[in-house]
Protein backbone atom coordinates (compact mmCIF):
# COMPACT_ATOMS: atom_id res chain seq x y z
CA UNK A 1 0.00 0.00 0.00
CA UNK A 2 1.46 3.35 -1.06
CA UNK A 3 1.00 6.22 1.38
CA UNK A 4 1.28 9.91 0.52
CA UNK A 5 4.28 11.48 2.27
CA UNK A 6 3.72 14.96 3.64
CA UNK A 7 6.49 15.24 6.22
CA UNK A 8 10.21 15.03 5.28
CA UNK A 9 11.97 11.99 6.72
CA UNK A 10 12.83 8.34 6.18
CA UNK A 11 9.99 5.87 5.58
CA UNK A 12 10.02 2.07 5.57
CA UNK A 13 7.80 0.07 3.27
CA UNK A 14 7.80 -3.76 3.32
CA UNK A 15 7.44 -5.32 -0.10
CA UNK A 16 5.79 -8.74 -0.35
CA UNK A 17 7.78 -10.94 -2.73
CA UNK A 18 6.07 -14.27 -2.03
CA UNK A 19 2.77 -15.20 -3.63
CA UNK A 20 -0.11 -16.20 -1.38
CA UNK A 21 -0.16 -19.86 -0.42
CA UNK A 22 -2.87 -22.52 -0.46
CA UNK A 23 -3.47 -24.31 2.82
CA UNK A 24 -4.35 -27.96 2.28
CA UNK A 25 -7.71 -28.90 3.79
CA UNK A 26 -8.13 -32.06 5.83
CA UNK A 27 -9.14 -35.03 3.70
CA UNK A 28 -10.45 -37.67 6.12
CA UNK A 29 -12.86 -36.11 8.60
CA UNK A 30 -15.84 -38.48 8.78
CA UNK A 31 -19.23 -37.55 10.09
CA UNK A 32 -20.94 -40.48 11.83
CA UNK A 33 -24.70 -40.57 12.12
CA UNK A 34 -26.34 -42.97 14.56
CA UNK A 35 -28.17 -43.62 17.81
CA UNK A 36 -26.60 -43.02 21.23
CA UNK A 37 -27.57 -42.79 24.91
CA UNK A 38 -27.72 -38.99 24.81
CA UNK A 39 -30.80 -36.91 24.04
CA UNK A 40 -29.43 -33.47 24.93
CA UNK A 41 -27.18 -33.27 21.86
CA UNK A 42 -29.64 -34.82 19.42
CA UNK A 43 -29.16 -33.61 15.83
CA UNK A 44 -26.10 -31.53 16.71
CA UNK A 45 -22.84 -31.96 14.82
CA UNK A 46 -20.15 -32.32 17.50
CA UNK A 47 -16.44 -32.64 16.81
CA UNK A 48 -14.49 -35.41 18.59
CA UNK A 49 -10.85 -36.45 18.73
CA UNK A 50 -10.94 -39.81 20.50
CA UNK A 51 -13.06 -42.73 21.63
CA UNK A 52 -12.88 -41.31 25.15
CA UNK A 53 -14.59 -38.15 23.89
CA UNK A 54 -17.41 -40.28 22.49
CA UNK A 55 -17.78 -42.24 25.73
CA UNK A 56 -17.97 -39.08 27.82
CA UNK A 57 -20.56 -37.41 25.59
CA UNK A 58 -22.72 -40.24 24.33
CA UNK A 59 -22.41 -43.26 26.68
CA UNK A 60 -24.37 -43.64 29.90
CA UNK A 61 -22.48 -46.66 31.20
CA UNK A 62 -24.03 -46.35 34.68
CA UNK A 63 -27.35 -47.38 33.15
CA UNK A 64 -25.99 -50.14 30.93
CA UNK A 65 -27.95 -52.88 32.71
CA UNK A 66 -28.64 -56.14 30.93
CA UNK A 67 -31.84 -58.01 31.70
CA UNK A 68 -33.08 -61.30 30.25
CA UNK A 69 -36.75 -62.14 30.62
CA UNK A 70 -38.80 -65.12 29.45
CA UNK A 71 -41.90 -63.95 27.57
CA UNK A 72 -44.09 -66.58 25.91
CA UNK A 73 -41.21 -69.06 25.74
CA UNK A 74 -38.98 -66.42 24.14
CA UNK A 75 -36.03 -64.90 25.90
CA UNK A 76 -36.08 -61.13 25.51
CA UNK A 77 -33.09 -58.88 26.09
CA UNK A 78 -33.27 -55.38 27.47
CA UNK A 79 -30.04 -53.43 26.98
CA UNK A 80 -28.60 -50.14 25.76
CA UNK A 81 -29.26 -49.43 22.08
CA UNK A 82 -26.20 -47.17 21.75
CA UNK A 83 -24.91 -49.15 18.78
CA UNK A 84 -22.88 -46.30 17.32
CA UNK A 85 -20.41 -46.89 20.17
CA UNK A 86 -19.28 -50.18 18.64
CA UNK A 87 -18.79 -48.62 15.22
CA UNK A 88 -16.70 -45.86 16.76
CA UNK A 89 -14.47 -48.52 18.33
CA UNK A 90 -13.88 -49.98 14.87
CA UNK A 91 -13.12 -46.54 13.46
CA UNK A 92 -10.49 -45.60 16.01
CA UNK A 93 -8.96 -49.10 16.04
CA UNK A 94 -8.29 -48.80 12.30
CA UNK A 95 -6.48 -45.48 12.41
CA UNK A 96 -9.28 -42.98 12.72
CA UNK A 97 -8.81 -39.60 14.34
CA UNK A 98 -10.71 -36.35 14.27
CA UNK A 99 -14.37 -36.83 13.37
CA UNK A 100 -17.89 -35.49 13.81
CA UNK A 101 -20.86 -37.25 15.38
CA UNK A 102 -24.51 -36.41 14.82
CA UNK A 103 -26.54 -38.26 17.43
CA UNK A 104 -30.06 -39.36 16.62
CA UNK A 105 -30.82 -39.66 20.30
CA UNK A 106 -32.01 -42.91 21.84
CA UNK A 107 -33.31 -45.65 19.60
CA UNK A 108 -36.80 -46.93 20.29
CA UNK A 109 -36.84 -50.47 21.70
CA UNK A 110 -37.36 -53.23 19.11
CA UNK A 111 -36.87 -50.72 16.32
CA UNK A 112 -34.36 -50.57 13.50
CA UNK A 113 -34.57 -46.80 13.52
CA UNK A 114 -36.41 -44.19 11.45
CA UNK A 115 -35.53 -42.91 8.00
CA UNK A 116 -36.66 -39.43 9.06
CA UNK A 117 -33.98 -39.36 11.77
CA UNK A 118 -31.20 -39.97 9.27
CA UNK A 119 -32.57 -37.46 6.76
CA UNK A 120 -32.80 -34.81 9.49
CA UNK A 121 -29.18 -35.53 10.47
CA UNK A 122 -28.05 -35.22 6.85
CA UNK A 123 -29.72 -31.81 6.72
CA UNK A 124 -27.70 -30.77 9.79
CA UNK A 125 -24.53 -32.16 8.20
CA UNK A 126 -25.08 -30.18 4.99
CA UNK A 127 -24.40 -26.98 6.97
CA UNK A 128 -21.02 -28.23 8.25
CA UNK A 129 -17.97 -27.36 6.18
CA UNK A 130 -15.18 -29.54 7.62
CA UNK A 131 -16.49 -33.14 7.26
CA UNK A 132 -15.27 -34.93 4.14
CA UNK A 133 -16.77 -38.40 4.66
CA UNK A 134 -20.31 -39.54 5.46
CA UNK A 135 -20.70 -42.77 7.42
CA UNK A 136 -24.09 -44.27 8.34
CA UNK A 137 -23.55 -47.86 9.51
CA UNK A 138 -26.89 -48.12 11.34
CA UNK A 139 -28.83 -47.25 8.19
CA UNK A 140 -28.52 -50.95 7.33
CA UNK A 141 -31.07 -51.69 10.09
CA UNK A 142 -33.79 -49.62 8.44
CA UNK A 143 -36.26 -51.24 6.10
CA UNK A 144 -34.49 -51.88 2.82
CA UNK A 145 -36.14 -49.11 0.83
CA UNK A 146 -35.60 -46.64 3.68
CA UNK A 147 -31.91 -47.56 3.74
CA UNK A 148 -31.63 -46.93 0.00
CA UNK A 149 -33.47 -43.61 0.36
CA UNK A 150 -30.97 -42.49 3.02
CA UNK A 151 -28.03 -43.62 0.89
CA UNK A 152 -29.34 -41.69 -2.12
CA UNK A 153 -29.80 -38.56 0.02
CA UNK A 154 -26.20 -38.85 1.29
CA UNK A 155 -24.86 -39.26 -2.26
CA UNK A 156 -26.92 -36.26 -3.40
CA UNK A 157 -25.44 -34.13 -0.64
CA UNK A 158 -21.90 -35.16 -1.58
CA UNK A 159 -22.55 -34.33 -5.23
CA UNK A 160 -24.13 -30.99 -4.38
CA UNK A 161 -21.37 -29.81 -2.03
CA UNK A 162 -18.51 -31.58 -3.88
CA UNK A 163 -16.38 -31.69 -0.75
CA UNK A 164 -17.33 -35.06 0.74
CA UNK A 165 -17.58 -38.75 -0.07
CA UNK A 166 -19.96 -41.46 1.18
CA UNK A 167 -18.88 -44.86 2.52
CA UNK A 168 -21.73 -47.35 2.13
CA UNK A 169 -22.49 -50.82 3.47
CA UNK A 170 -24.33 -53.50 1.54
CA UNK A 171 -27.23 -54.53 3.82
CA UNK A 172 -27.60 -58.24 4.53
CA UNK A 173 -30.80 -59.27 2.75
CA UNK A 174 -31.70 -61.98 0.28
CA UNK A 175 -29.66 -61.67 -2.91
CA UNK A 176 -27.98 -58.62 -1.37
CA UNK A 177 -25.70 -57.66 -4.26
CA UNK A 178 -28.46 -57.51 -6.87
CA UNK A 179 -30.80 -55.83 -4.39
CA UNK A 180 -28.21 -53.16 -3.59
CA UNK A 181 -27.46 -52.42 -7.23
CA UNK A 182 -31.14 -52.16 -8.05
CA UNK A 183 -31.94 -50.03 -5.02
CA UNK A 184 -29.09 -47.52 -5.00
CA UNK A 185 -30.19 -45.80 -8.21
CA UNK A 186 -28.00 -44.33 -10.95
CA UNK A 187 -27.32 -40.80 -9.71
CA UNK A 188 -24.17 -39.38 -8.09
CA UNK A 189 -22.42 -42.76 -8.04
CA UNK A 190 -18.94 -41.24 -8.32
CA UNK A 191 -19.34 -39.70 -4.87
CA UNK A 192 -19.61 -42.98 -2.97
CA UNK A 193 -18.13 -46.44 -2.53
CA UNK A 194 -19.70 -49.63 -1.19
CA UNK A 195 -18.02 -52.39 0.82
CA UNK A 196 -18.92 -56.04 1.41
CA UNK A 197 -19.28 -58.28 3.46
CA UNK A 198 -19.90 -57.69 7.18
CA UNK A 199 -17.06 -58.14 9.66
CA UNK A 200 -16.73 -60.61 12.52
CA UNK A 201 -15.16 -58.31 15.09
CA UNK A 202 -13.42 -58.85 18.41
CA UNK A 203 -15.59 -56.15 20.01
CA UNK A 204 -17.60 -57.40 22.96
CA UNK A 205 -21.15 -56.11 23.13
CA UNK A 206 -21.29 -56.32 26.92
CA UNK A 207 -17.74 -55.37 27.90
CA UNK A 208 -18.91 -52.24 29.73
CA UNK A 209 -21.60 -54.02 31.76
CA UNK A 210 -20.77 -54.86 35.37
CA UNK A 211 -21.47 -58.45 36.36
CA UNK A 212 -23.81 -57.31 39.10
CA UNK A 213 -25.87 -55.42 36.50
CA UNK A 214 -26.67 -58.57 34.52
CA UNK A 215 -30.08 -59.81 35.62
CA UNK A 216 -31.85 -63.06 34.82
CA UNK A 217 -35.58 -62.92 35.48
CA UNK A 218 -37.71 -66.06 35.39
CA UNK A 219 -34.90 -68.03 33.78
CA UNK A 220 -33.96 -71.53 34.84
CA UNK A 221 -31.33 -74.08 33.89
CA UNK A 222 -31.04 -77.78 34.40
CA UNK A 223 -28.53 -79.19 36.85
CA UNK A 224 -25.84 -81.60 35.69
CA UNK A 225 -28.16 -84.61 36.06
CA UNK A 226 -30.95 -82.89 34.17
CA UNK A 227 -33.43 -83.87 36.83
CA UNK A 228 -34.50 -80.49 38.09
CA UNK A 229 -34.07 -76.82 37.39
CA UNK A 230 -32.46 -74.08 39.39
CA UNK A 231 -34.49 -70.93 39.35
CA UNK A 232 -32.20 -67.98 38.68
CA UNK A 233 -34.74 -65.33 39.59
CA UNK A 234 -33.07 -62.72 41.77
CA UNK A 235 -29.64 -64.21 41.02
CA UNK A 236 -27.93 -60.97 42.09
CA UNK A 237 -28.17 -62.32 45.64
CA UNK A 238 -26.52 -65.59 44.66
CA UNK A 239 -23.07 -64.20 44.03
CA UNK A 240 -21.44 -67.60 44.51
CA UNK A 241 -23.71 -69.44 42.08
CA UNK A 242 -21.41 -71.05 39.49
CA UNK A 243 -24.23 -71.46 36.97
CA UNK A 244 -24.77 -67.74 37.08
CA UNK A 245 -21.04 -67.04 36.75
CA UNK A 246 -20.75 -69.36 33.75
CA UNK A 247 -23.68 -67.66 32.07
CA UNK A 248 -22.19 -64.22 32.66
CA UNK A 249 -18.85 -65.36 31.31
CA UNK A 250 -20.52 -66.72 28.18
CA UNK A 251 -22.50 -63.51 27.74
CA UNK A 252 -19.43 -61.27 28.02
CA UNK A 253 -17.55 -63.45 25.52
CA UNK A 254 -20.06 -62.61 22.77
CA UNK A 255 -18.57 -60.50 20.00
CA UNK A 256 -20.31 -58.49 17.30
CA UNK A 257 -20.77 -58.81 13.57
CA UNK A 258 -20.79 -55.28 12.14
CA UNK A 259 -21.03 -53.64 8.72
CA UNK A 260 -17.61 -52.47 7.52
CA UNK A 261 -18.09 -48.74 6.85
CA UNK A 262 -16.71 -47.48 10.19
CA UNK A 263 -13.57 -49.61 9.85
CA UNK A 264 -13.15 -48.39 6.26
CA UNK A 265 -13.42 -44.77 7.43
CA UNK A 266 -10.52 -45.52 9.78
CA UNK A 267 -8.55 -46.95 6.85
CA UNK A 268 -9.19 -43.81 4.80
CA UNK A 269 -7.89 -41.67 7.67
CA UNK A 270 -4.84 -43.88 8.22
CA UNK A 271 -3.84 -44.05 4.54
CA UNK A 272 -4.39 -40.30 4.06
CA UNK A 273 -2.13 -39.56 7.04
CA UNK A 274 0.65 -41.98 6.10
CA UNK A 275 0.62 -41.83 2.29
CA UNK A 276 -1.79 -39.12 1.12
CA UNK A 277 -5.33 -38.91 -0.21
CA UNK A 278 -4.01 -39.81 -3.68
CA UNK A 279 -3.14 -43.35 -2.45
CA UNK A 280 -5.91 -45.93 -2.85
CA UNK A 281 -7.30 -47.03 0.53
CA UNK A 282 -6.86 -50.69 -0.38
CA UNK A 283 -4.54 -53.65 0.30
CA UNK A 284 -4.74 -52.60 3.95
CA UNK A 285 -5.39 -54.99 6.84
CA UNK A 286 -8.23 -54.42 9.31
CA UNK A 287 -7.84 -54.34 13.09
CA UNK A 288 -10.35 -55.69 15.63
CA UNK A 289 -11.56 -58.05 12.89
CA UNK A 290 -11.32 -61.81 13.32
CA UNK A 291 -13.18 -62.96 10.23
CA UNK A 292 -15.86 -62.22 7.66
CA UNK A 293 -19.56 -63.01 7.55
CA UNK A 294 -18.83 -64.79 4.29
CA UNK A 295 -15.70 -65.53 2.31
CA UNK A 296 -15.35 -64.16 -1.21
CA UNK A 297 -13.46 -66.09 -3.86
CA UNK A 298 -11.42 -64.68 -6.73
CA UNK A 299 -14.22 -65.49 -9.16
CA UNK A 300 -16.91 -63.96 -6.94
CA UNK A 301 -14.96 -60.73 -6.64
CA UNK A 302 -14.87 -60.40 -10.41
CA UNK A 303 -18.67 -60.07 -10.32
CA UNK A 304 -18.46 -57.51 -7.51
CA UNK A 305 -15.65 -55.41 -8.96
CA UNK A 306 -16.89 -55.09 -12.54
CA UNK A 307 -20.57 -54.70 -13.31
CA UNK A 308 -20.94 -54.41 -17.11
CA UNK A 309 -24.53 -53.11 -17.13
CA UNK A 310 -24.48 -50.22 -14.69
CA UNK A 311 -21.06 -49.97 -13.09
CA UNK A 312 -21.94 -50.05 -9.39
CA UNK A 313 -18.71 -51.69 -8.31
CA UNK A 314 -18.68 -53.17 -4.81
CA UNK A 315 -15.36 -53.37 -3.00
CA UNK A 316 -14.63 -56.74 -1.48
CA UNK A 317 -13.05 -57.36 1.89
CA UNK A 318 -11.22 -60.66 1.74
CA UNK A 319 -9.24 -63.03 3.91
CA UNK A 320 -5.80 -64.10 2.68
CA UNK A 321 -3.69 -66.80 4.28
CA UNK A 322 -0.74 -65.29 6.07
CA UNK A 323 -1.94 -61.73 5.42
CA UNK A 324 -5.18 -61.46 7.37
CA UNK A 325 -8.32 -59.54 6.47
CA UNK A 326 -7.60 -57.03 3.70
CA UNK A 327 -9.57 -54.32 1.93
CA UNK A 328 -9.37 -55.62 -1.63
CA UNK A 329 -11.16 -53.04 -3.75
CA UNK A 330 -10.58 -49.42 -4.74
CA UNK A 331 -13.53 -48.39 -6.89
CA UNK A 332 -16.34 -45.91 -6.54
CA UNK A 333 -19.88 -46.97 -7.38
CA UNK A 334 -19.23 -45.48 -10.84
CA UNK A 335 -17.14 -48.50 -11.76
CA UNK A 336 -17.52 -48.07 -15.52
CA UNK A 337 -16.64 -44.37 -15.56
CA UNK A 338 -13.14 -43.81 -16.96
CA UNK A 339 -12.77 -40.50 -15.10
CA UNK A 340 -14.25 -41.32 -11.70
CA UNK A 341 -13.75 -45.07 -11.42
CA UNK A 342 -11.28 -44.91 -8.53
CA UNK A 343 -11.87 -43.69 -5.00
CA UNK A 344 -8.51 -41.93 -4.69
CA UNK A 345 -9.11 -39.92 -7.90
CA UNK A 346 -12.51 -38.64 -6.74
CA UNK A 347 -11.29 -37.83 -3.25
CA UNK A 348 -8.11 -36.18 -4.55
CA UNK A 349 -10.18 -33.88 -6.75
CA UNK A 350 -12.39 -33.08 -3.76
CA UNK A 351 -9.25 -32.18 -1.82
CA UNK A 352 -7.71 -29.96 -4.52
CA UNK A 353 -10.98 -28.26 -5.42
CA UNK A 354 -11.80 -27.43 -1.81
CA UNK A 355 -8.26 -26.25 -1.00
CA UNK A 356 -8.08 -24.00 -4.08
CA UNK A 357 -11.62 -22.72 -3.56
CA UNK A 358 -10.88 -21.57 -0.02
CA UNK A 359 -7.54 -20.02 -0.97
CA UNK A 360 -8.96 -18.02 -3.88
CA UNK A 361 -11.66 -16.43 -1.69
CA UNK A 362 -9.16 -13.67 -0.94
CA UNK A 363 -9.25 -12.57 -4.59
CA UNK A 364 -12.99 -11.96 -4.71
CA UNK A 365 -13.53 -8.26 -5.63
CA UNK A 366 -9.83 -7.83 -6.55
CA UNK A 367 -9.16 -6.15 -9.92
CA UNK A 368 -9.82 -8.65 -12.71
CA UNK A 369 -6.54 -7.87 -14.48
CA UNK A 370 -3.23 -9.47 -15.42
CA UNK A 371 -1.65 -8.75 -12.04
CA UNK A 372 -4.35 -10.70 -10.21
CA UNK A 373 -4.27 -13.48 -12.78
CA UNK A 374 -0.54 -13.99 -12.25
CA UNK A 375 -0.92 -14.09 -8.49
CA UNK A 376 -3.74 -16.62 -8.70
CA UNK A 377 -2.01 -18.89 -11.20
CA UNK A 378 1.30 -18.76 -9.33
CA UNK A 379 -0.40 -19.66 -6.06
CA UNK A 380 -2.13 -22.67 -7.62
CA UNK A 381 0.97 -23.80 -9.51
CA UNK A 382 3.07 -23.77 -6.34
CA UNK A 383 0.44 -25.84 -4.55
CA UNK A 384 0.22 -28.41 -7.35
CA UNK A 385 4.00 -28.57 -7.72
CA UNK A 386 4.31 -29.57 -4.08
CA UNK A 387 1.68 -32.28 -4.60
CA UNK A 388 3.55 -33.51 -7.68
CA UNK A 389 6.77 -33.76 -5.66
CA UNK A 390 4.92 -35.87 -3.09
CA UNK A 391 3.86 -38.32 -5.80
CA UNK A 392 0.23 -37.28 -6.12
CA UNK A 393 0.43 -36.44 -9.82
CA UNK A 394 1.81 -38.43 -12.74
CA UNK A 395 4.46 -37.01 -15.04
CA UNK A 396 8.21 -36.54 -15.20
CA UNK A 397 7.87 -32.76 -14.93
CA UNK A 398 5.28 -30.37 -13.50
CA UNK A 399 4.22 -29.49 -17.06
CA UNK A 400 3.31 -33.13 -17.63
CA UNK A 401 1.54 -33.37 -14.26
CA UNK A 402 -0.80 -30.38 -14.44
CA UNK A 403 -1.68 -27.11 -16.11
CA UNK A 404 -3.16 -23.86 -14.83
CA UNK A 405 -4.66 -21.43 -17.32
CA UNK A 406 -6.11 -17.98 -16.72
CA UNK A 407 -6.25 -14.83 -18.82
CA UNK A 408 -8.01 -12.79 -21.46
CA UNK A 409 -8.26 -14.75 -24.68
CA UNK A 410 -7.20 -17.91 -22.82
CA UNK A 411 -10.00 -18.63 -20.39
CA UNK A 412 -11.98 -15.39 -20.53
CA UNK A 413 -13.59 -13.02 -22.98
CA UNK A 414 -14.20 -9.27 -22.60
CA UNK A 415 -17.78 -10.15 -21.81
CA UNK A 416 -16.63 -12.35 -18.92
CA UNK A 417 -14.59 -9.49 -17.47
CA UNK A 418 -17.46 -7.04 -17.87
CA UNK A 419 -19.63 -9.48 -15.92
CA UNK A 420 -17.06 -9.86 -13.13
CA UNK A 421 -16.07 -13.43 -14.03
CA UNK A 422 -12.53 -14.77 -13.69
CA UNK A 423 -12.23 -18.25 -15.17
CA UNK A 424 -9.35 -20.45 -14.06
CA UNK A 425 -8.81 -23.80 -15.76
CA UNK A 426 -6.88 -26.51 -13.92
CA UNK A 427 -5.94 -29.89 -15.36
CA UNK A 428 -4.52 -32.72 -13.26
CA UNK A 429 -2.86 -36.01 -14.18
CA UNK A 430 -3.87 -37.92 -11.06
CA UNK A 431 -2.03 -41.13 -10.27
CA UNK A 432 -4.32 -44.12 -10.70
CA UNK A 433 -3.88 -47.38 -8.82
CA UNK A 434 -2.28 -50.47 -10.34
CA UNK A 435 -5.47 -52.46 -9.95
CA UNK A 436 -4.46 -55.36 -12.19
CA UNK A 437 -0.82 -56.42 -12.28
CA UNK A 438 -0.15 -58.81 -15.16
CA UNK A 439 3.03 -60.87 -15.09
CA UNK A 440 3.93 -62.42 -18.44
CA UNK A 441 6.29 -65.36 -18.51
CA UNK A 442 7.86 -67.18 -21.43
CA UNK A 443 10.43 -69.91 -21.80
CA UNK A 444 13.85 -68.87 -22.92
CA UNK A 445 15.31 -71.35 -25.38
CA UNK A 446 18.62 -72.71 -24.21
CA UNK A 447 21.52 -71.29 -26.12
CA UNK A 448 24.36 -73.59 -27.09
Amino acid sequence: MVTIKKTPGVYIEEISVFPPAIAAVDTAVPAFIGYTDDETSKLQAIKLDSLLDFEELYCDFDNWKLTYTVNENTIEEDFSRNELYYHMQLYFANGGGKCYVISLGRKVKNSGGRKEDFLAALEVLSKEDEPTLIVLPEATQLTYQSCMDVYQAALAQAANLMDRFVILDVPEVNDEIAAFRNGIGNNNLRFGAAYYPYLNTSISKYAKVRSEDINFKNLSIEDKEGKKTKNLTNVNIEQGNMDRQNMIQAIKAQTLVLPPSAAIAGVYASVDASRGVWKSPANVSLSFVSGLSRKISHEEQAELNVHPEGGKSINAIRSFTGKGILVWGARTLAGNDNEWRYINVRRFYNFVEESVKKATQQFVFEPNDANTWVRVSTMIENFLTNLWRQGALAGATPNEAFFVKVGLGVTMTFDDILNGIMNVEIGLAVVRPAEFIVLKFSQKIQES
